[in-house]
């Protein structure tokens, strides 16, 4: 799901300004840009997973305040950067490293803003109180997003609840159009055949009711209304249901799947395809949702 959200908090001389962008992602791909410590990196990410489920997400964070300048360069660092960047230059036969990319490298720039592990005051807590303003904007517009996306996906769902009917009904006059096509190859067979004769009703039966057997759907129908139950329930519920869905458009494709395999009838072999049409459409959104 899409969305955007900023933060801005301070907090004594830090002040923190936060944005963060969201786009669609079947997993949770998270970028943090900024020059931040390595544990108040570790938080924020941890304050963004434990928000966000799903999508690509780059959370931008600038900090002023605190010492001045806000980062420096650890000479140290550049130089055993510098050093493996040459070695690594002559031994590929290229050009050597300029001063950007040695400063590219992790750990050439550090922040002079210390962490506070409790939040309660510095940069440290206005980073983490700007998250969750950020957080907290992000959380609405996306919630808006999945307002749409629910009432586009429960008008996919009522189309498969329609051709599932329209199935079930074309199910229920199998069994006689097994036995009129049964009928009418046999008795071609026997007006081709010399001598004419009469068909066994016993044996006709007996081979109608295979025939039928092998085409009844009553079970796969019976999974297929489950499954919409279920999906149309985990739309209309809180919290995040993405991942649910996914599992639950799986399964209903491959009902959708069986019922077409065994299909008999032109009839029903064109319900199963409209429902996989409907079906991918409703694939495609929940691919978005969260």
């Amino acid at each position: 799901m899409t969305g955007y959200g900023r933060g801005v908090a301070v907090r004594g001389d830090a002040r923190a300004t936060v944005d963060i962008r969201a786009v669609n992602h079947r997993f949770l791909d998270l970028k943090l840009r900024g020059q931040l410590p390595a544990a108040l990196e570790d938080a924020i990410a941890a304050r963004v997973r434990g928000a966000v489920e799903r999508g690509a997400l780059v959370v931008a964070v600038a900090l002023r305040g605190g010492a001045p300048g806000g980062a420096r360069i650890d000479g140290d660092a550049a130089g055993r950067a510098h050093r493996q960047l040459v070695e690594l230059a002559r031994q590929l036969g290229v050009p050597g490293p300029d001063l950007a990319l040695v400063l590219a490298q992790p750990g050439v720039i550090t922040s002079d803003v210390e962490f506070d592990s409790g939040g309660d005051d510095g940069a440290a807590a206005a980073a983490l109180a700007a998250v969750d303003g950020a957080l907290g904007e992000l959380d609405r517009m996306r919630s808006a997003e999945g307002a749409a996306l629910a009432a586009e996906l429960r008008g996919r769902l009522d189309e498969l609840f329609g051709a599932r009917v329209q199935i079930a009904a074309l199910a229920a006059a199998v069994p006689q159009h097994v036995a009129r096509r049964l009928r009418e190859r046999l008795k071609r067979l026997s007006e081709d055949l010399a001598g004419g004769g009469e068909l066994d009703e016993i044996r006709l039966a007996q081979e109608i009711a295979v025939l039928a057997d092998r085409s009844d759907i009553t079970e796969e129908l019976v999974r297929l209304a489950s499954h919409l139950d279920q999906a149309r329930l985990m739309i209309d519920s809180a919290g995040p249901v993405g991942r649910r869905l996914d599992f639950l458009i799986q399964e209903i494709g491959r009902e959708l799947n069986t019922i077409g395999a065994k299909s008999t009838t032109a009839e029903i072999t064109t319900a199963v395809v409209a429902g996989k049409a409907t079906l991918e459409k409703i694939r495609e959104q929940v691919q978005n949702v969260e």
